[in-house]
Formats: C-alpha cells, sequence, structure tokens
C-alpha cells in the first residue's frame, strides 16, 4: 500500500505543515493571503453629528424655529440662533429701502421728521417736466440701488411747501434725526456736469449721508467718500473695459 499524505484544512485560507514544507520546495503555489472582511462602519446618524456652525448656516427662519425645542440643551446653538435671527432682522431693514419713495405732504412727517435717527434721509423737491429736475432724479435713483440703507424719498415741491418756486427746483434737503443737515438748491449745484458719483461726493461732504449697510453702525464721512470713490473708479474701469469689447467685435 503506497504513502498518502492527508491534508487537513480547518479553516478557509489555513493550511498544514506539509503544505507549508511543499511551498517551500516549490512544489506549490504560493499561499493565498487570508481573506479579511472590510472593517465594519456603522451609518452615521445625523442626530449625532456635532452641532456647528456649519450643521445651521443654512437654516431657514422657520426651520431654526422647528429646532427650538432641541437646542434647549446647547448654549452654543442657542446663541447662534440669537446671532442668525438678529442678522435676519438687520436685513430685512436695509431691503426696505433701495428705491426712491414717492411721498406726499401728509406722508411728510411720518416719513422724514420722524425716521428713525440712524437712518440719513435724502429729499428731492421736483415737478414733473423739468428737464433738470429728471437729471437730478436719475442719479438719485441710481445712488439709492447703491446705498440701501440710505433713504430717498421725492415730493413735488409745492406738495413740499406751499408756493415755492420753480426756479429753484431741484432741491434736495437732508434730514436726520428729525432735523435738516443739509440743502442744496438748483441743478448747478452739482457740478457742470450731474454725475450719482458727483452727487454722491456732494451729499458726504459734510456727513455720512450714504450707507450701503455693509458696515455695522455708522460708517465715518471719510470712509463714505472712499466708499464712493472706489465705487467710481471700478464704474470707469468697467466702462472702459465695455467699450474696448466693442470695438473689438466690430
Amino acid at each position: 500500500m503506497g504513502d498518502y499524505h492527508f491534508v487537513y484544512k480547518d479553516v478557509e485560507g489555513s493550511s498544514t505543515q506539509w503544505d507549508d514544507i511543499q511551498r517551500k520546495l516549490g512544489n506549490l503555489p504560493p499561499k493565498p493571503p487570508a481573506f479579511k472582511p472590510d472593517p465594519f462602519t456603522p451609518a452615521e446618524d445625523e442626530d449625532s453629528k456635532p452641532k456647528d456652525k456649519n450643521w445651521i448656516d443654512n437654516k431657514t427662519k422657520e426651520q431654526l424655529d422647528d429646532l427650538e425645542d432641541d437646542l434647549d440643551d446647547d448654549r452654543f446653538l442657542q446663541e447662534y440662533r440669537r446671532k442668525r435671527l438678529a442678522e435676519m432682522k438687520q436685513i430685512v431693514k436695509i431691503a426696505k429701502f433701495g428705491s426712491i419713495i414717492p411721498i406726499s405732504g401728509s406722508d411728510f412727517v411720518r416719513e422724514v421728521s420722524q425716521a428713525p435717527s440712524d437712518v440719513w434721509v435724502v429729499v428731492i423737491l421736483y415737478k414733473d417736466g423739468y428737464p433738470e429736475c429728471g437729471v437730478l432724479m436719475q442719479c438719485l435713483e441710481e445712488l439709492a440701488t447703491m446705498y440701501p440703507a440710505t433713504k430717498f424719498v421725492k415730493i413735488i415741491s409745492t406738495d413740499c411747501i406751499p408756493n415755492y418756486p420753480d426756479r429753484n427746483l431741484p432741491t434736495i434737503l437732508v434730514y436726520n434725526n428729525s432735523a435738516v443737515k443739509a440743502n442744496y438748491v438748483g441743478l448747478h449745484t452739482f457740478g457742470r456736469r450731474c454725475t450719482p458719483e458727483g452727487v454722491a461726493m456732494i451729499l458726504c461732504q459734510s456727513d455720512p449721508v450714504l450707507n450701503d449697510g455693509q458696515s455695522e453702525g455708522e460708517a465715518s464721512r471719510e470712509a463714505v467718500i472712499e466708499g464712493v470713490r472706489r465705487r467710481f473708479i471700478e464704474k470707469v474701469v468697467t466702462q472702459h473695459e465695455n467699450d474696448d469689447d466693442g470695438s473689438s467685435s466690430d
């Protein structure tokens, strides 16, 4: 009876000492690597994630309200929610302007004299059919868009001041904290060429009248004027680039 060699494999991938000897002699192929399953990683629970700024940065006001009960035990989230709601209120406050608001004589006290103390109000007295009024109105419309935290209103001159002389049109009144801070009579006040940038510089020559709403609190007059200059330079550069593009396409 011949010699028989029995190979006992107890677990897949393992082998006997005999197999190991045969592999050393080159009679068997190399031993395959033992099978190892991928480590188990449980699915991430959304509720167990750390609740940091990124977790709620895109939450709406309604979603934050829904989370209120869950935030009671988390001081960080309570504080963040308070700041976020304050920011939303500030955005809404700024967004209520952004254009020239037409008013009548009966609206003047409410809209101008009783405006909040931190709001500058620019009033233009005008009449339809006067080209000079149209030129200045166009400049103010652009400024109202650029500086939405400043309130711009327009009123027919004789509705504001009875018998106001037409020769004084257009006239601008600047109000703050229930008081007149400046007045500008006639289009010539704003220079030979009336531009939004020129009007902005004159409006801010004494006070920081224009407010773009981007900074906390009231910016200094110097900071506002610097911002006006920067916007003017950007506008000139953009126009120059557009002119170059137009000429190159001809």
